[in-house]
């Protein structure tokens, strides 16, 4: 089951070393932390580092947040992960399922009702972008839903929604009450001077109001 709270994406193209990016994650609260890691598709030595890093940052959210792998089900399986997120391009997730057995999460990356109504067994579904985001240059996304795209989309879903997209401390109250299970973030916490409160800062509060950061 997905808890409720802040989708960390700990990205290994920030700049960070993507280890000292998950334990921060996991101080702040993440709810989740998923490993990105987009340069492990370019060789089998890039995959072996992959898998490594996959197994340290298990190590680190057991038992304090769920442990999620991108793209990848065959490293999210070897590295005893919670969870995969699979983009549009990567394998079907009748094919992912097969792979990571019935029990491992799968989650689906998704951003019009279209692709909404074709994730059938997937676990969650992300959703976005919500806001203008800069996570991803040159990536051909559509613009930006909004509040409204986002209800639209929770209620148009059978399954959790992870909301992603340019979504700061000052928005993320907005995108839980608008119905979104999870607050995702990639770009925001992993470039953050103190990864730990840019967390924190997204973390859903009672009332509606964030946390201050710091």
């Amino acid at each position: 089951m997905l808890p409720r709270g802040v989708y960390a994406i700990a990205d290994g193209s920030a700049g960070r070393l993507v280890l000292d990016l998950v334990a921060a994650f996991v101080r702040g609260g993440a709810a989740v932390v998923q490993l990105r890691w987009k340069a492990s598709s370019l060789s089998p030595q890039a995959s072996g580092q992959l898998l490594d890093l996959a197994r340290a940052a298990r190590r680190i959210c057991d038992r304090k947040a769920l442990f999620f792998v991108n793209d990848r089900p065959d490293i999210a399986l070897l590295a005893g992960a919670d969870g995969v997120h699979l983009g549009q391009d990567d394998l079907p997730l009748a094919d992912a399922r097969r792979i990571v057995g019935p029990k491992m999460i799968i989650g689906i990356s998704t951003h019009s009702d279209a692709e909404i109504d074709a994730a059938q067994g997937a676990d969650y579904i992300g959703f976005g972008p919500i806001f203008v985001t800069h996570s991803k240059p040159g990536a051909p996304l559509p613009p930006p839903h909004g509040i409204d795209g986002l209800r639209r989309a929770v209620k148009r879903s059978n399954v959790p929604v992870v909301a992603i997209g340019g979504i700061t401390s000052k928005t993320a109250a907005d995108v839980y009450a608008a119905g979104a299970h999870c607050v995702a973030s990639i770009a925001d916490i992993c470039s953050a001077p103190d990864p730990e409160a840019a967390v924190r800062s997204l973390r859903p509060v009672a009332g509606g109001r964030q946390p201050v950061a710091g």
